[in-house]
């Protein structure tokens, strides 16, 4: 595992990232979270990130959007503001001590003050599987070789 050390956010993290502009209508972005099947996304202005809107924040619209209108508010009255990221050479262990630690499911990437990822708890185990699998290979063949050899 200790593969992982050398093994970098960048290599994982997903870069065609859905984002949100802080005034664009909440409910519009709440379409796009169920369109794409998503969680949450990054809210971005002018390439920079400036909160996070997740299905948790959007559950308090349904008292505000009940009424006829549905029109609930910009993004920015919903989204968190204070937001936990990461850099692109921050590494996988790091990362998986991160989401050992905190309850987040994602993290932002970022790299000179812009967004340019986001990578999640599945890309950290992507991760894992890819750099054990040649270990669990090597020992399938070994397992093979010693069970074959006492017959």
């Amino acid at each position: 595992m200790s593969t992982l050390d050398t093994v970098q956010v960048r290599q994982y993290m997903t870069t065609q990232i859905i984002s949100f502009p802080p005034d664009m209508e909440v409910m519009s972005a709440v379409h796009e979270l169920v369109k794409h099947r998503i969680a949450s996304a990054p809210v971005v202005e002018d390439g920079k990130l400036v909160g996070m809107l997740s299905e948790r924040d959007c559950l308090s619209i349904a008292f505000i959007a009940s009424s006829d209108s549905c029109v609930a508010g910009p993004v920015s009255q919903f989204m968190s503001s204070k937001v936990a990221s990461v850099a692109p050479d921050t590494s996988i262990t790091q990362l998986c001590q991160l989401f050992t630690n905190a309850s987040h499911r994602r993290y932002p990437v970022i790299e000179s003050g812009r967004l340019v990822g986001i990578v999640s708890r599945r890309d950290a185990l992507r991760a894992i599987s890819d750099a054990c699998s040649g270990t669990l290979q090597e020992l399938t063949m070994a397992e093979k070789y010693f069970s074959s050899s006492r017959s």
